[in-house]
């Protein structure tokens, strides 16, 4: 059964803008995902973003309790995105007895954009 939907449109000019300054790429985005923007640029911290906004919105609150460093973007080996929550985000999925989160990611013409789907399925190992 599906527990929540989550959409987000990001700009990648003004996210390319964000990223320049170390402050928000701390505050926002893990270890891990600065890593693959320093490799893959502003549209994948556009996608990254527009992910965690959408996830958030999947789970009913926004950053409500969590924030977006609670909110883990990864990918599988073939490149397909992942979710993996920790803290607050992580206790909200719990209390709303959400599962999995499917998660995909998309940009162009500048914008990047981000659905999430969060279902009771349990999640993939």
């Amino acid at each position: 059964m599906i527990l929540g939907v989550g959409l987000d449109l990001a700009d990648v000019p003004h996210i390319e803008q964000a990223v320049g300054r170390p402050r928000f790429l701390e505050r926002v985005f893990t270890d891990a995902e600065r890593e693959r923007i320093a490799l893959r640029g502003a549209e994948t911290a556009a996608g990254v973003f527009a992910a965690k906004e959408a996830v958030a919105k999947a789970l009913g609150t926004g950053f409500s309790g969590f924030g977006p460093w609670d909110i883990h973007v990864t990918w599988t080996d073939a490149g397909a995105p992942r979710v993996a929550l920790s803290n607050g985000a992580e206790e909200r999925r719990r209390a709303i007895g959400g599962g999995r989160i499917h998660l995909s990611i998309t940009h162009s013409a500048g914008m990047a954009a981000a659905v999430a789907i969060l279902t009771d399925e349990e999640e993939e190992a």
